[in-house]
């Protein structure tokens, strides 16, 4: 399944003043989750402000492949169990979180299913994930290239038990072991030697508690033990702070943006980037009714990115109008995206005019741009796919001119709304 329409090359209006107001879409991170979360429950639910995007599309989709029926209401989905099939191919597109979460939770579920995507998701691996539940006594096969998909899971083989775990690569891996140890034969325990991206981790286990789970940490050691009583009737999900990052990136560039519609207690660590531009120079205002972020003189920044991944693009946009040099850091783990993003970004800044050294961690960007005038040649980015990668060139787009993007449907994997909301906050 694919939402996406192609469409021709979008040339961004660069010299623009931003302003307006933004509201995101639900969580991507969230939603999936709560379907998760759902699925291992197997109990009705009402899912309230669901993010309606290519990934959550296929989780939902998914649902349906597993015997569920599903209820379109406004701005929420009904979701009720069926007869669960004896086996399944599921398809999980390039949706990495989908995919690393049903790893787990199919092993849960009786039956015989084949978990399946796009030709990038096959290159994405999943080997840690696959030798931790193998030692919990999951039985799952690798198709073709050992610890990639596609897999073959025999489902009801989660015994639960003691493991090691390297989520060095993703904290998805502990994510998806965590939920799905909540249906397994026994506690689940385990010892963790590396965990990046720990916030998500968070999210998963505020997911869990609102489902009725608890999840247990001390040092390396997680701990999650069988739910007698899992689900809820009703979920609502949070605005998606990964996307609100866009129009505040937008803001301190080139004018002035209200966020409405994500909690500032929230647990999202995409949260953490209004940090990051309050420490470059922009203004950045936060309340009940949302936040306000407006434009400064941006300077660059060393940092250590590891916590919230997703927004290197971001930071990487602002880098060539901050003054002196920004350092991002320690994520190695972004070459196995949708895209390898840290190329995507350095090829495409380059191509731009914008020196950049590229790390096998991370990027070194001069700030060119910071105190004079960029070139306004037109140049065709490709996003490698990626929305991520997409989204982060419209920011550049903004002021320097010529930037024209391929691919612009590569959006609608979390954010389908992006280029009309981009049109409205650059408005004349």
């Amino acid at each position: 399944m694919s939402t996406e329409v192609a469409m021709e090359p979008r040339t961004i209006p660069a010299g623009r003043w931003v302003h307006g107001e933004a509201r995101p879409p639900g969580s991507k991170s969230a939603t999936h989750r709560v379907l998760n979360l759902a699925l291992l429950a197997g109990r009705p639910i009402v899912v309230e402000h669901p993010l309606e995007a290519e990934d959550t599309l296929l989780f939902r989709a998914a649902l349906e492949s597993l015997g569920w029926s599903v209820e379109i209401g406004d701005d929420n989905w009904r979701l009720t169990p069926g007869v669960l099939p004896a086996r399944a191919e599921i398809l999980c597109g390039n949706a990495g979180t989908m995919f690393r979460f049903l790893v787990a939770t199919l092993a849960t579920l009786p039956g015989e299913w084949v978990l399946d995507g796009v030709a990038r998701l096959r290159e994405r691996p999943v080997g840690p994930l696959l030798e931790a539940m193998s030692q919990l006594g999951a039985r799952i096969e690798s198709l073709g290239l050992a610890g990639h998909a596609p897999l073959r899971i025999h489902g009801g083989s989660f015994e639960g038990g003691r493991s090691r775990l390297d989520a060095g690569e993703s904290s998805q891996y502990l994510s998806a072991i965590l939920m799905a140890g909540l249906r397994a034969l026994s506690p689940t325990e385990l010892e963790l030697s590396a965990l990046t991206s720990e916030p998500y981790v968070d999210l998963t286990r505020e997911a869990i508690a609102v489902f009725g789970g608890q999840v247990e940490n001390s040092g390396p050691v997680w701990r999650v033990s069988p739910a007698a009583d899992l689900g809820q009737d009703r979920v609502a999900v949070e605005g998606d702070w990964s996307a609100a990052c866009y129009p505040a990136a937008a803001a301190a560039l080139a004018g002035e943006i209200a966020i409405r519609g994500v909690g500032s207690n929230s647990r999202q660590g995409d949260r953490g980037f209004l940090g990051v531009l309050r420490t470059m120079g922009a203004v950045v205002e936060t309340g009940d009714g949302g936040v306000i972020v407006r434009r400064g003189e941006l300077a660059g920044i060393d940092t250590d990115l590891s916590a919230m991944p997703d927004q290197v693009p971001t930071l990487a946009a602002l880098a060539p109008f901050a003054r002196g040099t920004t350092e991002i850091r320690n994520v190695a783990h972004l070459r196995i995206k949708e895209s390898d993003r840290l190329s995507a970004m350095a090829d495409g800044l380059r191509a731009l005019g914008v020196p950049v050294d590229e790390r096998r961690d991370g990027l070194s960007i001069r700030g060119v741009w910071a105190d004079r005038t960029p070139p306004g040649d037109t140049v065709l980015i490709d996003p490698r796919g990626d929305h991520r990668i997409a989204m982060a060139f419209a920011l550049v787009g903004i002021r320097r001119p010529g930037v024209r993007i391929s691919q612009p449907e590569v959006v609608a994997k979390s954010y389908p709304r992006f280029w009309s909301d981009l049109d409205r906050w650059l408005e004349a």
